[in-house]
């Protein structure tokens, strides 16, 4: 008897116990890959070979009902992660918490016309299907955690709804597009596009051409050589540090600017709403800095030659010190010359200070 009661406690202990965890390995072949994932955390980094190879791991109590599928589909090869009800439950989301997202039967998201993404997350084909957090709605309880290898040279477009995205140590042309989520890189080579509609995105020692959108978020750069940056905020801060390009555009619709350590050929910085605080490395082609509300600080080399107008609807303008060769002269508008005059700089803001200072 006591045998047996052992047994059986045993048995009961065993059957008790989560299921393991369900990982799977991919292997993507070709030079263009896409990968479709609705909930859950994506890992990119670098690979060995010629192939992109994905490690992918379902996790939570209605992991075994996801639909894992793989091959060619319009052109390119595809990893697609298939949830088959209409409602996902994340219970690390907090009551409340809800992204819609249209999806269509082959689990792709997105608009096709533009690598897979539609701006600020809206997308508009296939079945709505609704994620959010515990306790709003009865729904399936399932994610997909990858892990992504991709050798060097390789055009991969990389789909999340609802998660995490890090992406390290890679070089070629990444596409990430995510619903609500928040994005990480560091030490990029080649090109790196990121879009997500809501969530933060941090990037860290980039090279090649940068572009970087949120709809809803702040935006932090930092430590970037290359071609082309591009940072573009709907709502919330941009930080720039140590980033040199022959072009440069920040915007944000509502939010601060503050670029240090910042050089370039043509560089612009815009916000609707929020301060502007620049510190530029070197001289410069042309520099445009507008705000519709708000101060604008700007700091330039002492080697600095421009054309220089600054405006403003309601504020002061304080030359810093700054030598100036004055043309135009009033208490809202300032036109002249620094230098030899080679570049343009045009400072406006709506409502608000204009202070020039020289960097040290």
């Amino acid at each position: 008897m006591i045998t047996r009661t052992l047994l059986a406690g045993s048995c009961l202990a065993l059957l008790s116990l989560p299921a393991a965890a369900q990982t799977s390995r991919y292997v993507l072949k070709g030079d263009s890959v896409a990968i479709y994932n609705l909930v859950g955390e994506l890992r990119v980094e670098a690979g060995t070979g010629s192939d992109v190879v994905v490690e992918l791991e379902r996790q939570g109590a209605g992991a075994s009902k996801l639909d894992v599928q793989s091959g060619p589909l319009r052109g390119r090869e595809t990893l697609r992660v298939i949830y088959p009800e209409d409602v996902i439950v994340v219970p690390e989301w907090g009551r409340g918490s809800s992204t819609t997202i249209r999806v269509r039967d082959d689990g792709t998201f997105g608009n096709e016309g533009d690598g897979g993404h539609h701006r600020h997350g809206f997308f508009e084909e296939g079945r709505e299907v609704r994620i959010v957090g515990r306790g709003r709605y009865d729904g399936l309880e399932a994610s997909a955690a990858l892990h992504v290898a991709v050798p060097a040279g390789k055009n991969v477009a990389l789909h999340l709804g609802v998660g995490k995205a890090f992406v390290s140590n890679v070089d070629g042309m990444i596409h990430v597009y995510v619903a609500s989520a928040d994005v990480a890189a560091d030490r990029t080579k080649g090109a790196l596009h990121v879009a997500t509609g809501s969530g933060d995105v941090d990037v860290r020692t980039a090279a090649g051409e940068v572009n970087l959108e949120t709809g809803s978020g702040d935006v932090t750069l930092s430590g970037m050589d290359g071609s082309r940056l591009t940072l573009n905020t709907g709502s919330g801060n941009v930080t720039v540090t140590d980033a040199k390009a022959p072009n440069v555009h920040v915007e944000t619709g509502s939010g601060d600017i503050e670029a240090t350590s910042t050089s370039g050929d043509d560089l612009s910085f815009e916000t609707g709403s929020g301060n502007v605080n620049v510190a530029l490395a070197a001289t410069f082609r042309s520099v445009r800095i507008n705000t519709g509300s708000g101060d604008v600080t700007l700091k330039v080399p002492p080697s600095i030659g421009a054309e220089v107008q600054l405006d403003t609807g309601s504020g002061e303008i304080d030359l810093g010190g700054l030598s100036l060769q004055v043309r135009r002269i009033q208490h809202d508008h300032v036109t002249g010359t620094i230098g030899d005059g080679k570049g343009r700089l045009s400072v406006e803001t709506g409502s608000g200070d204009v202070h020039l200072q020289k960097a040290f």
